[in-house]
């Protein structure tokens, strides 16, 4: 079955995160990525300290279905190489600092006269202007400036960035969305054009409806670690085997199931607590008594009660727990066969499409494993290093 974006040429100059996972979005619809690596390759390859054969994990779960090309960028005849490979595909993406696209001879103004109908994409940290564009930024840098790691956490703990890369992973979502949308306007118009897209503003855009809150009281949400300002309980409570448990009751209707399922008729009859105001007035009252209840039972009682009675909620999963799912395994898991590190596993891409759905056809390439292939196919002479491997 033909994937969504087959046909699809895409050259990647992107490295570390966001990019190269923007990238792989499109090339599990089908797209042909061809992933151009400095003679060392791509950052990511080295960084961590848990690897599979010669390369970071980080680096095998970001780079599937894509063919790799080293092309040293640095030197006339790489640039000139980049120019015929750019003349010649329809998206060309990339995530350096602002400025050094232009050093490569990359950048958007060099490559746009050699391909009219190209879409070229770039991703930074602080945007292509203003006094911050130049600052060196990943993510958790972006998130605190940004203003999300203010609302992370509690009293407590203070600010905290989120348990995973959270701005590296919401810009390439978004950036993937204005490429396929600069696609269906070249459907119309034949001319590409530029996508343009930082890493704080997404983050920043990413933030509703909190931004609302701000524009309408002039005050910041406060840092309340699992908990909600405007619904209670909304929450994580601990059970009596040291568990934790998700609950979430924003109408009367949940509370009442809740208050059912917890055998707390202490809850259920106060009238205080019969409304979602009510509720929110005695925040602490509320958030003691639910805790009090939960803490009597172990998960495996709470979980079978919560369910039969329908209340929002989950358990706090581990990862075994999560990735040992057989949901999970079938749904989301797929097998690899690496030439170098062997089989292992990744997340597939969760988008389901009837017709056209995404596929995992090829393993994270080994550095230049296609550069002869690649240049061949563009009918370019090889002026790059060899493949690392053939």
């Amino acid at each position: 079955m033909a994937g969504a974006l087959e046909g699809l040429r895409v050259l990647d100059f992107t490295q570390m995160m966001n990019g190269p996972f923007g990238t792989m979005l499109l090339a599990d619809f089908g797209a042909d990525v061809i992933k151009v690596e400095p003679p060392e390759g791509d950052t990511m390859r080295k960084t961590g300290e848990t690897f599979l054969g010669d390369d970071a994990v980080y680096f095998l779960t970001l780079n599937r279905n894509k063919r790799s090309v080293v092309i040293d960028l640095t030197t006339p005849e790489g640039q000139a190489t980049a120019h015929e490979l750019a003349a010649q595909v329809d998206i060309v993406v990339e995530n350096f600092r602002p400025g050094v696209a232009e050093k490569l001879g990359i950048d958007y103004d060099t490559l746009k006269p050699l391909n009219p109908r190209m879409i070229y994409c770039s991703t930074s940290a602080f945007g292509r202007v203003g006094p911050d564009s130049k600052r060196p930024g990943m993510d958790p840098v972006v998130q605190a400036m940004s203003g999300i790691m203010q609302l992370t956490g509690d009293e407590a703990t203070g600010p905290l960035k989120t348990g995973m890369p959270y701005s590296d992973l919401i810009t390439p979502l978004l950036s993937t969305i204005g490429v396929l949308a600069a696609l269906q306007a070249r459907n119309k118009s034949g001319r590409g054009q530029r996508v343009d897209l930082s890493m704080l503003d997404a983050t920043i855009f990413s933030m509703i409806p909190r931004d609302a809150y701000y524009f309408a009281t002039g005050e910041t949400p406060g840092r309340i670690g699992n908990a909600h300002w405007q619904i209670v309980p909304y929450n994580t409570y601990r059970t009596a085997d040291d568990r934790h448990i998700m609950i979430i009751a924003h109408t009367d209707k949940f509370w009442q199931a809740l208050t059912a399922a917890l055998e707390a008729p202490e809850l259920a009859g106060d009238p205080r607590f019969a409304s979602k105001d009510g509720r929110l007035a005695h925040r602490e009252l509320v958030d003691s008594g639910v805790a009090a209840a939960f803490a009597k039972k172990p998960m495996a009682y709470w979980d079978a009660k919560l369910l039969a009675a329908g209340v929002m909620y989950s358990p706090v999963l581990t990862f075994p727990e999560v990735f040992e799912d057989p949901r999970v395994q079938r749904d989301l898991v797929v097998e690899v066969d690496h030439p170098v590190a062997g089989v292992f596993k990744l997340i597939t891409n969760p988008i389901r499409l009837s017709e056209n759905p995404p596929s995992t056809r090829l393993a994270p390439p080994v550095l230049g494993q296609h550069t002869a292939e690649v240049l061949a196919e563009f009918g370019i002479a090889a002026a790059t290093p060899k493949p690392a491997h053939s």
